[in-house]
């Protein structure tokens, strides 16, 4: 397991499984080492890179505003989400096999921004029209994931809001 924040926070596009790295916190870059570290192993390896996840009352989303604070994020910024149940959905597909030797993107169908999200967990965060420097800072393109039969459960935060999956 990874994340989606060992992209470099300047690619042009929804960071992809090919594209280049640069994590700029601890934590993303001791899952790049891991990552490393598989791939030489020698074993039979896949890696899922998740978007931020959530659900089952695990207390992320609701830690949200903190974090937003602290990290300074635009409330334009938009972040791709995986929920719990979708981390299994993954799961079962990779001990099938059909991820096998791969880097995959996991995440729901709708990056959803920091504002709206923040809002969803009862937070307010101050708005602004400022431009946004990194519009695909925490996007992930999951155009892999899909074409191995990937499909989410808990398709948005939305959905997993009104069936109570929080």
């Amino acid at each position: 397991m990874s994340t989606s924040n060992v992209y470099d926070v300047n690619n042009p596009h929804p960071g992809r499984e090919d594209d280049d790295t640069d994590p700029q916190q601890a934590y993303p870059a001791s899952k790049l080492a891991a990552e490393t570290a598989l791939r030489r192993s020698g074993l039979n390896w896949n890696i899922q890179r998740f978007g931020f996840v959530y659900g089952d009352k695990d207390g992320h989303l609701e830690e949200l505003p903190r974090l937003v604070a602290s990290f300074k994020m635009h409330p334009a910024q938009r972040m791709s989400l995986v929920h719990h149940r979708d981390i299994a959905t993954a799961m079962d597909l990779a001990l099938i096999g059909a991820m096998d030797g791969r880097i995959v993107n996991i995440a729901d169908e709708a990056p959803i921004s920091i504002y709206e999200l923040v809002g969803l967990v009862g937070g307010t965060m101050e708005p602004s029209s400022a431009p946004l420097d990194n519009p695909w800072r925490l996007h992930m393109d999951v155009s892999l994931a899909r074409s191995l039969g990937f499909q989410p459960v808990v398709r948005t935060v939305y959905q997993a809001v009104q069936e109570k999956l929080m």
